[in-house]
C-alpha cells in the first residue's frame, strides 16, 4: 500500500486510520503487507533498509527506505529531508507547497523502485488518494518489473473533492512521458490530475462507501470526474470503512473514567459529567439531565458547518448542550468562539483537535451531530454508535450507509437524519432526536441498537481480500 499518511506516524484525518487498520486486518487473515508513507518530521521510529535512486526535478536522487514491524504490517518509510523534513504534511495553512507534485511523485517513484527490486512478488499494489496517483500510472509505464511483474493496481478514493490538480509542465519536469497529457490519461482541462491518473490506470478503483460509489458518478457529487467515473463504473466498488474496536471501545478506554457497554451503561453517566466538568459547562445532577451534543469536526462547508451558522442564535435555545471540537476556516471558528462566549453554560468550543477530549465525546455526548454536505464514508459516527452517542446525519455517503433512521411509529432505528441539505432539515432531525431523548426507554433502544451493530475492519478487509484476488486473476 503506498499513501501520504499513516496512523500514528503522520495523521491529518480518516485517510491515516484507514492505512493503519486495514493493513493489520488483512495481516491477521494471513496477508504481507507493506506500507509506503513519506517520513515526514517527526517519525523517529525505523530502521535503514536500503536505497533507491529515483528521477526528479533536477536529476535523479537518492532517497533512503527505512521500516519498522508491527502487528504484523511492516511500515516502509521513504526518507528524503528535503521534501518531506517539513512542519505540515501538505502546506501551511491553506496554501499547499508548491513543490507537491515533486513530493508526491518521490513517494511514487520510490515505493516501486523499492517495490520491483523486493527479493518476494508482490500481487497488489494498493494506493490511496491523489498523492498516491502516479503509482498506477508508474505500475503500467514501466514500472510493473521484478517483483512488481505481476502486480495489480489497485486504487482507493477517500475524497473526490482533493484532485491533486497541477500545471501540465510538471509532467516534464518530473521526467513522465508527454502523451500523459491526454484526455484518456491524465489530462484535465488543460491542466494534468494526479487523482485521474489513479482512476484511469488501476484495474479497480474502490471508495470508502457503498453509497458514496454511487453518488460520485453524479454531477452533484462528482466535483467534475463523474464522467470518469461513469466510464469506470463496472470497476468501480463501494467498500465501507471498518472502525478500530481496540482503538474505539467504551469498554477498555484509557481515556474513560468508568468504562461500559451495551449492557452495563451507567459509565456513560460518568463520562458525562467527565467530560462537562472538563469543558468547563454546568455539571450538576439537573444539567446531567439535559441532553448534551457533541460535534468533532473540521470547521468546513463539506462537513455542513455553513448549515450551523444559519442556526448559530437558535442551538444555543434548545433544550440542550452542545461541545465542540475541530478546526478549520477562521470564519467558523471564530463564529463559534463568539457563539461560547454569549451561551458559556451551554456552549462549549475547543479549537484545535485532542485526542483525549475526542474520546471523551463520544462517550460523554448524548447525540452526536454531522450535517455534512458529502461524506465519502466518515467515521465518527460509527465511534459514536459503539459508544451508545445516537448520531444525527445528513442521509449522505457513508452517513446513509450506517445510520438507519428511527422510524415514528415503531422507535426502531440507529439514529435521526435528514435528506436536504438545509438548516431547517438540520433543525428538525435534531429536534426529532431531542423529543426521543425524553422517553429514556425509547432512547435506550436506540442507543442499544446502535451499539450492536458491526462496523469492524475484518468484514471490511474480507472484501478488499476478495477484490484483490479478482484484480490479481483478471
Amino acid at each position: 500500500m503506498v499513501a501520504s499518511e499513516a496512523a500514528p506516524f503522520a495523521k491529518t484525518g480518516g485517510l491515516a486510520d484507514v492505512v493503519s487498520a486495514l493493513p493489520r486486518a488483512l495481516a491477521r487473515f494471513g496477508h504481507a503487507v507493506d506500507v509506503v508513507i513519506p517520513r515526514y518530521r517527526g517519525i523517529t521510529t525505523g530502521e535503514r533498509l536500503g536505497h533507491v535512486t529515483v528521477p526528479d526535478v533536477d536529476g535523479p536522487i537518492d532517497v533512503s527506505i527505512d521500516a519498522v514491524e508491527h502487528d504484523g504490517v511492516r511500515t516502509l518509510f521513504v526518507d528524503h529531508p528535503g521534501y518531506y523534513d517539513r512542519p505540515h504534511l501538505y502546506g501551511v495553512g491553506n496554501d499547499d507547497y508548491a513543490d507537491n507534485a515533486a513530493r508526491f511523485a518521490c513517494l511514487a517513484r520510490a515505493a516501486i523502485a523499492w517495490g520491483a527490486a523486493a527479493p518476494e512478488p508482490y500481487a497488489v499494489v494498493h494506493a490511496h488518494d491523489w498523492q498516491a496517483g502516479l503509482v498506477p500510472v508508474l505500475l503500467r509505464r514501466g514500472g510493473g518489473v521484478g517483483a512488481l511483474r505481476d502486480a495489480a493496481a489497485i486504487f482507493t478514493i477517500h475524497n473526490l473533492a482533493y484532485q491533486g490538480l497541477f500545471d501540465a509542465s510538471w509532467l516534464g519536469r518530473l521526467g513522465l512521458d508527454a502523451d500523459l497529457v491526454h484526455m484518456s490519461a491524465l489530462e484535465y482541462w488543460g491542466r494534468i490530475s494526479f487523482l485521474k491518473g489513479g482512476i484511469v490506470f488501476s484495474r479497480f478503483v474502490t471508495t470508502v462507501s457503498p453509497q458514496y460509489a454511487r453518488e460520485i458518478q453524479t454531477r452533484e457529487f462528482g466535483f467534475g470526474f463523474d464522467g470518469i467515473l461513469r466510464s469506470r463504473a463496472h470497476d468501480l466498488v463501494g467498500i465501507l470503512n471498518g472502525i478500530d474496536y481496540d482503538h474505539w471501545n467504551p469498554a477498555r478506554d484509557p481515556y474513560l473514567s468508568v468504562p461500559y457497554d451495551a449492557s452495563r451503561l451507567d459509565g456513560k453517566d460518568a463520562a458525562k459529567r467527565q467530560l462537562l466538568e472538563l469543558v468547563g459547562l454546568p455539571a450538576g445532577d439537573d444539567d446531567r439531565c439535559r441532553p448534551l451534543v457533541g460535534l468533532i469536526s473540521r470547521m468546513v462547508d463539506q462537513k455542513g458547518f455553513d448549515l450551523l451558522a444559519e442556526l448559530a442564535d437558535e442551538l444555543p435555545r434548545l433544550e440542550a448542550s452542545c461541545v465542540l471540537l475541530g478546526t478549520g476556516e477562521r470564519r467558523y471558528e471564530d463564529l463559534w468562539r463568539d457563539v461560547a462566549a454569549r451561551y458559556p453554560d451551554r456552549i462549549a468550543v475547543r479549537i484545535g483537535f485532542d485526542e483525549a477530549l475526542a474520546h471523551r465525546i463520544e462517550a460523554g455526548a448524548d447525540l452526536f451531530l454531522m450535517p455534512s454536505r458529502f461524506e465519502p464514508c466518515g467515521l465518527n459516527q460509527m465511534y459514536s454508535l459503539r459508544y451508545g452517542t445516537v448520531p444525527v446525519v445528513r442521509a449522505t455517503g457513508g452517513l446513509a450507509d450506517t445510520v438507519r433512521d428511527v422510524d415514528a411509529a415503531t422507535g426502531e432505528g440507529t439514529g435521526f437524519t435528514f435528506a436536504e441539505a438545509s438548516a431547517a432539515a438540520l433543525l428538525a432531525a435534531l429536534r426529532r432526536a431531542l423529543a426521543r431523548y425524553r422517553d429514556p426507554a425509547a432512547w435506550r433502544r436506540i442507543q442499544l441498537a446502535g451499539m450492536r451493530q458491526d462496523f469492524s475492519w475484518d468484514a471490511s478487509a474480507r472484501q478488499y481480500a476478495a477484490l484483490y484476488e479478482r484484480a490479481y486473476n483478471k
